[in-house]
């Protein structure tokens, strides 16, 4: 038996899954704490279930801890940035770009060394250990109290930045060290700034599994936690402690991998409807589909793996407004919906009451919007169906249409039928599909970087590539037997000598629980 939480901005969702049977469910107000939020959702699902806690094999956790930290510049440690590229890279140095109040918020001090990379592995300049540990006696005099070590083209050689990290652990073991091709893909500044993200968050990582811990023994679960991370997989909290910058589209990810388990489709359209806002997103091979690009997260580019996600602002809690032609959203009366819309005796019409007023839903008390003008109702339903419509065609591919799966607390909001989709599916439990995703989570290994494929190798170098993507997996914790490669991205670098190609490979695999995973 596994738990799955997931801990949105509105709702925090809990499930009680045995096997591929949920048991039960909950739903929750998400506290301003949310770890006593998600200590009160265990005590709520042990309630419902009456569950022995001896019994639960694993508890999953989609956390908003760390990426709330972030937007809100709070609870950041004080950190350096060494990047390791001189005389190359001096133009932008670490932290251009960054709003001023993040700066503030994580006491910024970037230094140049020299090192660095060319992108078949030769190297830019030699580095010199003493620059190295004159920035670090700098930085901690100043009050650094975590690292982030880049070098550039470290994704193809991470020589500089381990040996730099050996420095700083050596010299201050104190220190708490990020380094660089652990977190992020090829392009320096977005993954150099992923990597101070990180190294900013390490000390509230700390904290927070250790209160993670604390909730779970507080109902008396002895059952090893795992955090789910971007990509649809899961790390064990000893891997949170060290990147939990990996948690941050933990939220869209789940409500996406729970579509998938829950309507048995793996490729498909996903859309996840809240209370405030709808993500879309694509299901292939039954894992989101990676956004391509670089990710902005609070105003700062980076390029660590996040889910391609649309999300456009209509939700459960959508405000319906009438003052020149029928519009719904993108603000929200949002958690405050069961307050404040008409079906609940409040005095706001929003998106809930739209959808109860044309006979989809029975919500509240359908009896106090029979008054709606039923042309009203209708442009409202038209408005929101044409804003998922507008999203959906812009996250497809071809011309095919595609199944469309509805998930999220207001996926009532959705129509039997879109232009777009050649079937609309509403599976049981879509209202918690976030958490069910966190519980049926499996473990993954990836590969991203650029190989040198010689004429006639291209089949060994792919076969490297899977081979690593696979030990990676193994080496994150998962059943070596269950281990398969999900998806295989090869990209030729025709501005590069050497037949360059960047290389991009997946494994998943499941946890090797007592249920006997290993070898199912």
């Amino acid at each position: 038996m596994r738990i799955g939480i997931d801990v949105g901005g509105t709702n925090t969702d809990a499930v009680l899954i045995d096997g591929k049977r949920v048991l039960a469910e909950i739903k929750t107000a998400t506290a301003a704490d949310v770890t006593s939020g998600i200590s009160s959702a265990l005590r709520q699902l042990h309630a419902a279930a009456q569950f022995d806690p001896a019994a639960i094999d694993a508890v999953m956790i989609g956390t908003t801890h760390f990426v709330n930290a972030l937007v809100e510049a709070r609870r950041l440690a004080p950190t350096a940035a060494i990047r390791l590229g001189l005389p190359a890279t001096r133009g932008l140095p670490p932290f251009v770009g960054w709003p001023k109040r993040l700066r503030e918020a994580v006491n910024a001090l970037p230094y140049l060394c020299s090192g660095g990379h060319e992108f078949d592995g030769r190297a830019i300049s030699p580095l010199n250990d003493d620059e190295v540990l004159r920035a670090l006696d700098d930085a901690v005099s100043r009050g650094a109290r975590s690292v982030a070590i880049s070098s550039v083209f470290s994704p193809v050689n991470e020589e500089f930045e381990r040996r730099a990290a050996e420095l700083a652990a050596k010299q201050f073991p104190e220190l708490a060290i990020s380094l660089s091709h652990e977190v992020g893909r090829v392009g320096l500044l977005e993954r150099e700034n992923a990597t101070i993200i990180n190294a900013s968050l390490r000390e509230l990582a700390q904290d927070i599994c250790r209160s993670l811990d604390l909730a779970l023994e507080s109902v008396g679960i002895t059952a090893p936690l795992f955090l789910s991370q971007n990509d649809g997989t899961l790390m064990d909290v000893e891997y949170a402690r060290r990147y939990p910058v990996a948690t941050f589209a933990s939220g869209p990810t789940n409500s996406m991998r729970g579509a998938a388990f829950l309507s048995g489709l793996t490729d498909c359209v996903v859309v996840d409807i809240g209370g405030t806002t709808s993500d879309v997103g694509v299901l292939q091979s039954g894992f989101p589909r990676e956004a391509a690009t670089e990710v902005e997260v609070a105003g700062i580019r980076t390029n660590f793996r996040m889910p391609d996600v649309l999300s456009v602002g209509l939700g459960g809690g959508s405000r319906v407004r009438t003052d020149s032609g029928t519009q719904v959203g993108p603000d929200s009366v949002g958690y405050r919906v069961i307050e404040q819309a008409l079906v609940f005796g409040g005095d706001v019409l929003t998106a809930t009451d739209i959808v109860v007023a044309a006979g989809r839903a029975e919500i509240g008390d359908p009896s106090l919007v029979r008054h709606l003008d039923p042309a009203l109702v209708r442009a409202a339903l038209t408005e929101m169906e044409n804003a998922i419509e507008r999203t959906v065609d812009r996250m497809r591919t071809s011309a095919e249409k595609v199944p469309v799966v509805a998930v999220g607390g207001g996926s009532v909001l959705l129509p039997e039928q879109l232009a777009c989709a050649s079937s609309v599916i509403r599976p049981e439990h879509a209202g918690v599909a976030n958490a069910i995703g966190a519980a049926i989570a499996q473990v993954g290994g990836e590969v991203d970087r650029i190989f040198a494929v010689a004429p006639g190798q291209r089949s060994a170098v792919l076969d490297q590539a899977r081979h690593e993507a696979i030990d990676k997996a193994v080496a994150a914790g998962a059943a070596p037997s269950t281990v398969s490669v999900v998806e295989i991205d090869e990209l030729p670098l025709a501005y590069l000598p050497g037949n360059a190609s960047r290389i991009r490979v997946k494994a998943v695999g499941d946890l090797p629980l007592s249920t006997g995973t290993e070898g199912a």
